[in-house]
């Protein structure tokens, strides 16, 4: 059976409080797992402290930490904190973001994003392992470092984000799991043939790599409402964050994804918008009243291979449409 995980909020929330409230909503709804993005605004791992504080059995995880603001030692030692704290109940969620995040945001040289998160991936298992670190990699190299604590019992999975065809297969060769977003059903279908692809090229299992789709929802009465916030999401994402997930878009044969985002680099926000079409809306995010939102929701969970399903929120959402949002497609709704 498919789990249901729950994506907060990406936008800026009002308190720490808001966020903890929307976990403990999301622990008594059912959902298998709180993930929570870090990205411009408070830091992803005191919040997460929060978070695995105030709840009991809801697994927490980071969606994602970037793989340059902090070494990988460092990680390492979060990921073994985190999962003390919540008693055995935290994910690490890894990631290369991107260069505007990476260079523009921390001021630091991205590259080679990929041999950089296996090379991430590694230390940190070496990290959690308790053993001392004796690393020689492209780059870091590590020699001495080891855990001044107890190491962690069961260690804390580490799952990987990647868009591109070599990122997961990659990820299906290395990592414990895998989360694809702005990826149609059929999109996702195809990702999951990498993570295999790549299992067996590592000599893995591929049901030993959990995939989870990420996936933009919006359950509310009114559907325009639902709609609108849906279509301001896709189109700040493809215009706005680089050209990962316009290339995402346009390899799963979306070809108005390039008139989107140069649209939006262009300054015009409104042509963008329009270009979003319904075509592209209802393909990619779950959205309209609360059951047509659980009817395309279920689309993901019908592909062969996927784990979970995180249920994500317009940034433009306000509370109360975040909350009823998780409310309807809880999996004890």
């Amino acid at each position: 059976m498919t789990d249901r995980d729950v994506h907060l909020p990406v936008a800026a929330q009002p308190t720490v409080d808001s966020i903890v409230d929307y976990t403990q909503r999301a622990e008594e709804g059912g959902y298998d797992c709180a993930w929570l993005p870090e990205t411009w605004g408070r830091d992803g791992v005191t919040v997460l402290t929060a978070m695995a504080e105030r709840t009991d059995s809801i697994d927490i995880g980071s969606s994602i930490l970037n793989t340059y603001s902090r070494s990988p030692a460092l990680l390492g030692q979060t990921a073994a904190t985190l999962q003390e704290v919540s008693d055995g109940r935290f994910r690490l969620g890894l990631g290369p973001s991107g260069p505007v995040v990476i260079e523009n945001w921390h001021g630091m040289e991205y590259g080679n994003p990929l041999r950089r998160t296996r090379e991430t991936v590694e230390i940190v298992r070496q990290v959690l392992s308790g053993e001392t670190v004796e690393y020689d990699g492209d780059d870091f190299q590590l020699s001495g470092f080891r855990l001044r604590c107890e190491a962690p019992d069961p260690q804390p999975p580490v799952e990987v984000t990647g868009m591109g065809p070599k990122a997961v297969e990659l990820a299906g060769r290395f990592a414990d799991g895998w989360h694809g977003i702005m990826l149609t059903p059929e999109g996702m279908a195809d990702r999951v043939e990498d993570i295999e692809r790549g299992a067996e090229l590592g000599d893995r299992d591929p049901d030993e790599v959990r995939i989870t789709a990420g996936v933009t929802c919006c359950a509310l009465e009114d559907t325009e409402r639902a709609r609108e916030l849906a279509r301001q999401h896709v189109a700040f994402y493809v215009g706005g964050m680089g050209t990962f997930y316009r290339d995402a878009l346009e390899r799963q044969g979306y070809d108005e994804a390039v008139e989107v985002h140069d649209a939006w680099q262009d300054g015009d926000r409104e042509r963008a918008l329009e270009l979003v079409d319904e075509n592209i809306l209802d393909d990619l995010c779950a959205f309209g009243d609360p059951e047509t939102a659980r009817e395309q929701l279920e689309r993901y969970e019908a592909v062969d291979g996927i784990d979970a399903v995180a249920v994500s929120f317009p940034r433009g959402a306000d509370e109360d449409e975040i909350r009823r949002t998780m409310d309807a497609v809880a999996p004890d709704a």
